[in-house]
Formats: structure tokens, sequence, C-alpha cells
């Protein structure tokens, strides 16, 4: 289909940009979600603000122990940089199941983000990160949080004159194993589930962990559960699976032509065994 007629605006910083999202402009970079909505007429706005154009919004940097991106660097950027595989290997590494090669050298990580598809990548890694966002409106800037910045299934925490600058993430320390598991539908890419994990060993015992669940139910969360029975066992295989076994618990399984409720609850169990076992192996 063909959207709807739209104006088109490419400012090159900041300040423009967000004036014109203020006065009612759509914001869009790789336009990989935006674009196909659009085609459906799922989405039909007057003005389009494209923010791919602006420098500074464009950046993957060390600070201060976290690594700072910029919310228009791409998949491909953030699945190819030496310092991201370097010191957070799971952002990198969920970067690269993102659908396909020019899905990944166009789409960005704020526009993935700020779309919240309960389905995507990102946001299952990024709870396992305990992320944190930095917004901007014409009025103010804020840091929101990965839990409170995902709300339900394409809702987010932002405002409608908010766009995300920049996403912040922890630089892992080298004793800290990380895997990204993931059951994909084969035609989009996106997680049927997907399971991310970061696992810490101190004295043989698992000390850290952290469990970030996509497309399992109506958005990403963050498995504590999972976390609990984990932390303070040896990261056996029974403690594996007994701690995976609850990553269900609770939680409203999405059901669809591609799997079940009860599939999708079986395949969590699974993977998130597969990526704690993966990521205590790197640990170790």
């Amino acid at each position: 289909m063909i959207p709807q007629s739209f104006d088109y605006a490419a400012p090159t910083n900041l300040k423009d940009a967000l004036g014109r999202i203020a006065s009612g402009g759509k914001p869009f970079a790789g336009g990989m979600s935006l674009i196909p909505m659009m085609k459906l007429r799922l989405a039909a706005p007057e003005m389009l603000v494209d923010i791919s154009r602006i420098p500074e919004l464009s950046y993957i940097r060390e600070e201060g122990g976290k690594l700072r991106i910029g919310a228009t660097t791409t998949h491909y950027k953030i699945e190819t940089s030496k310092v991201v595989r370097s010191r957070c290997p799971l952002l990198a590494e969920t970067a690269s199941h993102i659908g396909d090669v020019q899905v990944r050298n166009m789409g960005t990580i704020g526009g993935s983000v700020a779309h919240a598809d309960p389905a995507a990548d990102y946001p299952g890694a990024l709870m396992a990160l305990e992320a944190e966002f930095r917004v901007a409106s014409a009025r103010a800037e804020r840091l929101i949080g990965v839990e409170e910045f995902f709300v339900d299934t394409f809702t987010t925490a932002l405002s409608g004159d908010e766009i995300v600058l920049e996403v912040m993430v922890p630089a892992e320390a080298p004793s800290t194993g990380t895997s990204y598991q993931k059951v994909l539908q084969p035609a989009s890419g996106f997680a049927i589930v997907g399971v991310a994990a970061r696992i810490r060993k101190s004295a043989n015992k698992v000390a850290f962990a952290r469990l970030g669940i996509t497309g399992l139910g109506s958005k990403a969360f963050r498995a504590r559960n999972v976390e609990k029975l984990l932390e303070g066992t040896a990261g056996a295989s029974g403690d594996i699976t007994k701690a995976a076994s609850v990553v269900a618990d609770g939680v409203e399984a999405s059901s669809d032509i591609h799997a079940s409720a009860e599939y999708r609850k079986h395949l969590a169990r699974v993977y998130t065994a597969r990526a704690i076992g993966a990521a205590i192996s790197a640990a170790s």
C-alpha cells in the first residue's frame, strides 16, 4: 500500500528537531518500523522529522564505567564495534540477531526501543543490562530506567514530544559471562522468545545474575524470580534447570499464529536454561 501524504523535514541539529517534534512532527531515523506501519495505514503522521542527519546522536563511547550509545547508532555499528564487543558483548551479540543485514544497516537502537515491539531483541538485553535512557523534549532532558521505560505493547514512558537521545549500559567486568538465546520467527526475524543472561561467579558460586526476557508477554521483563534461585548456587545443571523452571510463572504469555501461550512458556524455560548455561560457561 501507499502511505498517506506527509511533509518531511531533515534537521541537522537537535534543537531544530525537538522544536519540530514539539509542533507535532513524528521522529524517525532508520524507519524500519514506522514506514511499514505508514504503508499499512496504521500510522499517518502529517510531518516526518528525520533525525538521522544529526551528528550528535550517532556515537559509541565509554565514560565512567558505562557505554554511552547515541540513539541513531545503527544495529550494525553496535554489532561490529570493537568497544561494544569487548566491553558489553551481550549488546553486540543481541544486535547481531536483529532482522537481516539490510535492517541492521538502517535500523537504530533509539528507534527500536522507542517502538517497544514486545518481540524485539534489544529490550530483553537492556533489561539484563539494567540500562538507562537519556531522553529529551524541547522543554527538558531526563533519565529513565529500563524497567520504567517499557510500559506495555508498543508503549513506553516517552511523552509525545520526547525522543531517546542516548542508551547507557554498563561496561562489563572481565569475569562476567553473557549470552542471548532466541527462537526466531523465520519471516521477520523477531523473537518468539528471547533470553538475555548476565552471570558473574565468585568462589565457585553464582554471585550475580541478571535475566531479561522478550517475546513471552506483552513487554520485555526482568526475571527476578530466576535470578533469586540462581544466585548463591554453584550454577550446576540442576541449579540451572530449577531456576529456569520458574521463568514463566505469573506471566500472561502471548498467543498467536506462531506459538501458543503454553508453547511460549515451554520455550522460555528451555531457552532460559540455555542462556544461563552459556553465560556461566563464558564467565568461567
